[in-house]
Parts: structure tokens; C-alpha cells; sequence
């Protein structure tokens, strides 16, 4: 019968650890950006084999934010975000977290600026008949 419940294992690949914490989209996105060099640990780069243990600080650079945190337990498969933030602390500066915030608040919501870019059917349509 099998079991909701996380089973939790001592040895865990870095890689999959990120993964299964949902910093990272993919596996194969949570290895390259360590092979890139974005994962480290007290300063130094580190190995996808390299196993996670409970206690370990890594310093992690994802697309949008950079990441500081604490394994507080080793998961070796995808939860839930509600339930995959129970398995690191997020110690993160709050300097970054202002800067996330700062960056969210100023992004476009996806409106088209007045006379920017593509135009709209109906711009085109009085294009159109402005021309005839």
C-alpha cells in the first residue's frame, strides 16, 4: 500500500534535492545551474553527486532570485510547494528580497504601451481606413 507521506532518506543528490524543493523547474535545470556554477556551499562551487545533509547552507542563484538556505530535511521527491517549504529554511538577506519586490512591482502586466509595438485589430483597421 503506498504512503502520501514523504519518506525521508539520508543520501540525496544535490541536484534532485533542489529540484524536489521547487527552487528549480527540472532536474536537468537544477544540474546545469550547479555545472554553471550557480549552487554553492561557504563560498565554493559544488557537485550535483555531492549528498545533501541536514544542517548544510547553500548559496543559490535561480533566473529570478538569489537564494540562501539551510537544509532542515532531506527530500528525494516532489511535493507540493505548501509542503516542499517544510524541508529548508530560507535565510535569504532581506536586501534581495526587497530587490525581488522592487522588480515584481515594476514589471509590465502585459498591456501594450500606447504606440509601442504590434498594433492592435483595431489600430489596423483605422490604418486601414485612414488609407482608403
Amino acid at each position: 500500500m503506498a504512503n502520501s507521506v514523504a519518506t525521508i532518506k539520508e543520501k540525496v543528490r544535490l541536484d534532485k534535492y533542489l529540484w524536489s524543493i521547487r527552487l528549480y523547474k527540472t532536474r536537468s535545470q537544477a544540474t546545469e545551474a550547479i555545472d554553471k556554477g550557480r549552487v554553492k556551499m561557504k563560498g565554493e562551487s559544488v557537485k550535483a553527486s555531492r549528498n545533501v545533509v541536514v544542517g548544510d547552507q547553500y548559496d543559490v542563484r535561480t533566473e529570478h532570485k538569489n537564494w540562501t538556505i539551510q537544509v532542515t530535511a532531506v527530500l528525494d521527491h516532489r511535493l507540493a510547494y505548501a509542503e516542499a517549504v517544510n524541508f529548508y529554511q530560507d535565510l535569504t538577506p532581506i536586501e534581495e528580497l526587497e530587490r525581488v519586490r522592487q522588480v515584481a512591482a515594476t514589471f509590465q502586466t502585459g498591456k501594450r504601451l500606447s504606440k509601442i509595438g504590434r498594433p492592435t485589430k483595431k489600430d489596423r483597421r483605422e490604418l486601414g481606413d485612414f488609407l482608403d
